[in-house]
């Protein structure tokens, strides 16, 4: 599909977006490009076999590429398009893999005035809560949703292989309207995201002297799971997306003080209601993925 790419972040995403691009014969060669801070990851990347080659200078990484992937945390997406702005080519696609959407059009509007019609944005709906390139994995994208958010001067043939790339990674392709993937997102991702970071933080103090982690259960395990992802890319991300998720915290707040109020007037019968709802809703979200 593509005979160069260049992953800009070879990290889980990059990785993993790299490792699949192998397998499935999608590019002939594949570059990494990170600061010099980054050379021995990018070291490791290749001697995994993730990427061909790497540099730390964008002009080389990017020179003869038809494919440009930028996998870095949302906060640094301004500055990278700051980088490739010199050597931008017409004839090559970009897209990124940002969690937020309305912070990247904003970031590139701001460095060409405009968003280039040849920049896709997307955003895998895939993840782990480990990082780093030894944590990519070549099937991460598989059966796994994959949105894109065009906007109005969008080239349609650079969007139509951009989705063949996803789908050919194994990826369920949806296209979506920027505000209403930073609201889908922020309510199905970013806010439980905050509640594990938030209730680990909580009891984490207090272990200090209950030492309550010790007796913690299977329950606890699984919900605080995403509690281990990277704090640098999650902070960020809620920096970018805050419009979208400080009514959501306000809507929670209001529902953990209804529970607490059930609880305090003996309201078994209204507490067990809210309950099963919350049980059909969730079995309901279940059986429609």
């Amino acid at each position: 599909m593509f005979k160069k790419i260049c992953v800009i972040g070879v990290g889980l995403i990059g990785g993993s977006i790299a490792k699949a691009a192998r397998a499935k014969n999608l590019a002939q060669t594949i570059i990494g490009f990170g600061r010099f801070e980054d050379v021995e990851n990018l070291q490791l990347a290749q001697d995994l076999n993730v990427i061909d080659e790497f540099y730390t200078d964008v002009e080389a990484a990017v020179f003869e590429t038809d494919c440009v992937i930028i996998a870095t945390p949302v906060a640094a997406t301004e500055h990278v398009f700051k980088l490739l702005k010199p050597f931008w080519s017409e004839q090559a696609i970009y897209f990124d893999v940002g969690s937020t959407k309305g912070n990247v059009i904003a970031a590139a509007e701001t460095i060409f005035d405009f968003v280039p019609d040849n920049f896709i944005p997307a955003h895998p709906i895939a993840g782990a809560e480990n990082s780093g390139v030894k944590a990519a994995l070549v099937d991460l994208f598989v059966n796994k949703r994959l949105i894109i958010t065009p906007v109005k001067n969008t080239n349609r043939e650079a969007l139509q292989k951009t989705q063949q790339f996803w789908e050919d990674c194994g990826a369920l392709v949806s296209i979506m309207d920027v505000q209403q993937h930073d609201n889908v997102l922020a309510a199905t991702s970013h806010l439980p995201h905050l509640l594990a970071f938030a209730l680990v933080d909580m009891l984490g103090q207090r272990d200090e002297q209950e030492e309550i982690f010790k007796y913690a259960a299977g329950g606890f395990r699984d919900f605080t799971r995403i509690a281990s992802s990277d704090p640098t890319m999650w902070a960020a991300i809620c920096e970018a997306n805050k419009s979208e998720l400080l009514p959501l915290l306000e809507q929670f707040k209001t529902e953990l003080t209804k529970i607490q109020n059930l609880i305090e007037t003996n309201d078994s019968a209204k507490l067990f209601e809210l309950f099963a709802y919350a049980n059909t809703a969730r079995k309901r979200f279940l059986t429609s993925k």
